[in-house]
């Protein structure tokens, strides 16, 4: 998909922060729930949740994730 040059012509025009907000609106525009994946990941949750309590969830410490990433 190509976007329309006089719109991106505007948009280059526009000062940093007004491009900010603009950004923001279109992301909060592309943000909406979807109840679909929204079941699954809360079913997919409580599996790891109830799995953990039993102690057949294998685990890492904070301290290992970030020692990892020094």
């Amino acid at each position: 998909m190509q976007i329309n040059q006089e719109l991106m012509n505007q948009i280059n025009q526009l000062p940093p922060l007004e491009k900010l907000h603009l950004a923001e609106l279109l992301l909060a525009e592309l943000d909406v729930p979807n109840p679909e994946i929204d079941a699954v990941w809360g079913k997919k949750a409580q599996a790891r949740w109830q799995a953990y309590k039993n102690g057949e969830q294998l685990t890492v410490s904070y301290e290992a994730v970030m020692q990892k990433y020094k």
